[in-house]
């Protein structure tokens, strides 16, 4: 199969704000091969877009983003492509975390609130943010529901406004657990983002050595954060590695520039790299 692809979406049931079919209905029309569901921390809405593609032969990926503490490191992301998103125990320590989000989200929102009767405004209710989430209750959906009230112009200034000073610290899966968990599910470990980390390319490449160690099988050389010079030095270093590179727009709906497919309107990320995650499998 030839074409291009999108290895990086989210839905409603993490911190998107499109339902994992509406996302469907979008790579279709743009004529993407594949895409891959990627939510944090949740798998909830794989199966509705398996379905989704199937009906308009669509390749999907099951995939999962989790949220990684490694050393001195916070909110570093491991993607975990084709694995059994079923499984039980797997099923059983997401719901923990979901749990745990939504304990996070109704701090932040009392946070908010806290902020707003400063400011003279009335509250918000979280239960108008958890109906527009599909599945944990994530600050889009607290956005979404600021912007309604025009207490925020956009999503963005939601968040430079309300959600980044009302902020509270999250919850990160050990990275030795993360890896294990995606190995015994029987999928590919790529490493999201990973400039995000550090800009320092000496300091990211020990990181990344280390990450190879635990058994990290991949890097996503081409996101929204890398520019041209970042991307070939990723698919550089996993070559010389023997890792498999990846690309993806971290599509949310809600970042002002960025396009599923494309991006910030450059990337093209060919088929071979799902050809090359079904190989890293088997």
């Amino acid at each position: 199969m030839n074409g291009l692809i999108d290895l990086h979406l989210h839905s409603t049931f993490s911190d998107g704000v499109r339902t994992p079919s509406e996302l469907v209905a979008m790579a279709c029309k743009l004529g993407l091969s594949a895409i891959a569901l990627a939510d944090h921390d949740a798998v909830d809405g794989i199966d509705e877009a398996l379905e989704a593609g199937r009906a308009c032969n669509l390749e999907v990926l099951p995939a999962l983003e989790l949220s990684v503490a490694f050393g001195p490191y916070r909110d570093v992301h491991l993607l975990g492509y084709l694995l059994d998103h079923r499984d039980p125990e797997l099923l059983a320590t997401l719901k923990e975390f979901r749990d745990k989000r939504e304990r996070r989200s109704e701090a932040i929102v009392d946070k908010i609130n806290e902020k707003l009767s400063v400011e003279g405004r009335a509250p918000i209710d979280s239960q108008e943010a958890a109906k527009l989430a599909g599945g944990a209750l994530g600050r889009p959906h607290i956005a979404q529901v600021l912007v309604a009230k025009g207490y925020a112009t956009n999503m963005q200034d939601a968040f430079v406004r309300y959600l980044i000073p009302c902020d509270v610290p999250k919850r990160y899966f050990p990275v030795d657990e993360a890896l294990a968990t995606i190995r015994r599910l029987g999928g590919v470990a790529v490493l999201a983002h990973p400039t995000s980390i550090t800009q320092e390319r000496s300091t990211l490449l020990q990181v990344m050595d280390q990450l190879c160690a635990l058994g990290l099988q991949g890097v996503e050389a081409y996101n929204n954060i890398c520019n041209d010079q970042d991307s070939a030095w990723l698919v550089n270093f996993a070559g010389k590695r023997g890792l498999v590179w990846t690309g993806g727009s971290d599509y949310h709906g809600i970042e002002e520039g960025i396009m599923m497919g494309t991006g910030r309107g450059s990337m093209a990320v060919p088929y071979s790299c799902v050809e090359e995650l079904k190989r890293r499998r088997a």
